[in-house]
């Protein structure tokens, strides 16, 4: 049943209130709706700060040791368990802390360094990578950038060790990629000096081994009877805290505890409030940004670790007396790999960047990350196992576990379809703005004469000119121009569908996906480009391994190229009528 009028317009309410408050900033995603290709904000490649990078080296040399010696990831997966001691390796070494203020006794890290632990991590052992994401990414992120002082003072010194481990429980029966539909309620005491929180979470990693949690609960505003989410500092000391269920058993990452949590008429003191009340869903969506960028940077080392793996059984594996290597389909796999694990770490990479340097509009650059590089790693580990055959499927080998510990990655911290259609719709309102402002001057086109000419003056403009993407290098110039095209026709399909739909767009999930494929590939592609124009001018390294990552890199931008083709061609050749009539003649007869 479709959507009524008045619960469409109560969406975009709440949407508009979490997402679209305040003055727009565009940046770099934003930007390629309106077919603008801001160069400085991807140009040139990040790099780590030349005083950090001996530290976050020797950081991963020494983690690099530990996990070879200590981190057994088919153990940890068959006993569903990260052993105590490994908690507390990692702890010592200031992995649960690395990004944590120095001042609180963390090691200060910025965001690139920090990925390259994970990158570390994720190639290693997937269970570790999500319990350490889990504690860090979106547990102790959350009390650094929106804790009091005294907040931080209290907690922040023994979570930075690992001392207490931290969780960040939103999901609910009813909340999950719909995270504005927490249930939990937490109503004010009568004497004013804490909330009473009562309801239910699932699926919260470290839930039932932490020692502080994040919880998002609905409180009441006052003079209405509106509830607003608003996010709490939690101890499991507290009356009223019940943990369900510590372990769920669960197809991959069986190593995190995935937990069960009830709040029955449990007490919260009222500064325990983290953020402003009314306020929590904009604290889970920051520091979702930070977790979805380290969501990146372990795809990006997991598809590192199947890529050397593919490569050394292909060369090895002899059928029909020849290696697997010789054979044209598992090239294009091993192919696709190499590409796609180039393009991950860029654009992780790159949204370390943004965070790293204060940006302040990167929610949709780390959105396609984790939609892309989740999807790419997915195919990369099927790949994989495919290359194997039947040695790969069996438990002996790690790659029917890391097929496993994948899956969740295209759920978790945003399923991604739900993903795609925020990409889609984020993406396009500034856009559909202008419009409005557009149809809205037409009512008074002799007062608004500027405003109408303006917007002609542009509208022809980004039609006659394709934007530039400056490279260095002149062995890219073409690459470029074909990104600038790319972006160039991305921002017509954009408007041609805002007019076509109006309103409806907001219903239009066919073409809201194919719009957010397209942007996902130009801003991984921008990203690609980037890092490949620094390896042509920059680059000193060794010059088989600098032909091995261009050849890859430019690859990637082939590929993306082709799905940009397809993609946009869809929007007005596609299956769509058919492919609802079809579902819906299925779902009607059950």
């Amino acid at each position: 049943m479709a959507l009524t009028k008045q619960q469409i317009e109560e969406q975009t309410k709440q949407a508009e209130e979490l997402l679209f408050s305040g003055p727009q900033k565009l940046g770099f995603a934003k930007a390629l709706f309106f077919g603008h290709f801001q160069a400085p904000l991807v140009f040139p490649y990040p790099q780590i700060r030349a005083e950090e990078r001996p530290v976050v080296e020797e950081a991963v040399g020494e983690l690099r040791r530990f996990a070879d010696e200590k981190i057994d990831a088919a153990a940890i997966d068959r006993n569903a368990d990260i052993p105590p001691e490994v908690i507390a390796g990692l702890g010592k070494l200031g992995v649960l802390g690395m990004t944590g203020p120095k001042e609180y006794g963390g090691r200060g890290f910025s965001q690139l360094g920090y990925c390259r632990i994970m990158e570390l991590i994720g190639g290693h052992c997937s269970s570790t990578a999500v319990f350490v994401n889990a504690h860090h990414s979106i547990g102790i992120r959350a009390l650094v950038l929106f804790g009091t002082e005294e907040q931080k003072r209290r907690w922040l010194p023994g979570m930075v060790t690992g001392e207490k481990l931290a969780a960040f429980a939103l999901t609910e029966p009813e909340a999950g990629s719909d995270a504005a539909n927490v249930q939990t309620t937490a109503t004010p005491s009568p004497d004013g000096k804490a909330y009473i929180l009562n309801g239910e979470k699932r699926y919260i990693t470290n839930g039932g081994i932490a020692q502080v949690l994040t919880v998002m609960a609905r409180t009441p505003v006052p003079g209405s009877s509106e509830t607003k989410v608003t996010a709490f500092l939690v101890t499991p000391d507290l009356p009223g805290f019940e943990v369900v269920e510590a372990r769920m058993p669960k197809c991959g990452i069986r190593g995190t505890a995935t937990a069960r949590l009830a709040f029955r008429d449990m007490p919260v003191p009222v500064e325990n409030v983290l953020g402003q009340v009314g306020k929590g869903l904009r604290v889970a969506l920051t520091v979702l940004d930070f977790g979805r960028t380290t969501f990146g940077a372990s795809c990006t080392g997991a598809a590192k670790t199947c890529l050397r793996a593919a490569v050394r059984h292909a060369r090895q594996r002899k059928q029909f007396k020849q290696t697997l290597s010789e054979f044209e389909l598992v090239k294009k796999k091993i192919a696709f790999m190499a590409a796609s694990a180039f393009a991950m770490e860029a654009t992780t990479s790159q949204c370390a960047h943004f965070i790293d340097s204060g940006a302040e509009d990167y929610m949709l650059e780390t959105a396609m990350l984790k939609v892309w590089s989740t999807d790419a790693l997915w195919q990369i580990v099927n790949d994989t196992l495919q290359i194997y055959g039947g040695q790969g499927y069996f438990t002996n080998e790690p790659y029917e576990r890391m097929m496993r510990d994948a899956r969740i990655n295209q759920i978790g911290e945003g399923a991604n379809d739900v993903l795609r259609a925020f990409i889609a719709m984020v993406g396009m309102k500034p856009v559909a703005d202008v419009f409005l402002g557009v149809r809205n001057a037409l009512s008074h086109p002799v007062r608004e004469l500027g405003t109408l000419v303006a917007f002609g003056r542009k509208q022809l403009q980004a039609r006659l000119t394709t934007p530039e993407v400056p490279v260095q290098s002149k062995g890219l110039h073409s690459e470029a121009h074909k990104l600038g095209k790319s972006v160039r026709d991305f921002s017509r399909a954009v408007q041609s569908m805002l007019l076509r739909y109006r309103e409806a767009i907001l219903e239009r999930q066919y073409v809201q996906e194919r719009l957010a494929d397209v942007a996902c590939d130009l801003y991984a592609s921008s990203c690609t480009l980037s890092r490949l124009d620094y390896l042509l001018t920059d680059g000193n390294g060794n010059p088989a391994d600098l032909n091995r990552d261009v050849q890859a890199g430019r690859y990637f931008l082939q590929l993306a190229n082709r799905r940009i083709r397809q993609n946009l061609a869809a929007l007005n050749d596609n299956d769509d009528s058919q492919t609802t009539a079809t579902a819906d003649a299925v779902l009607k007869r059950g």
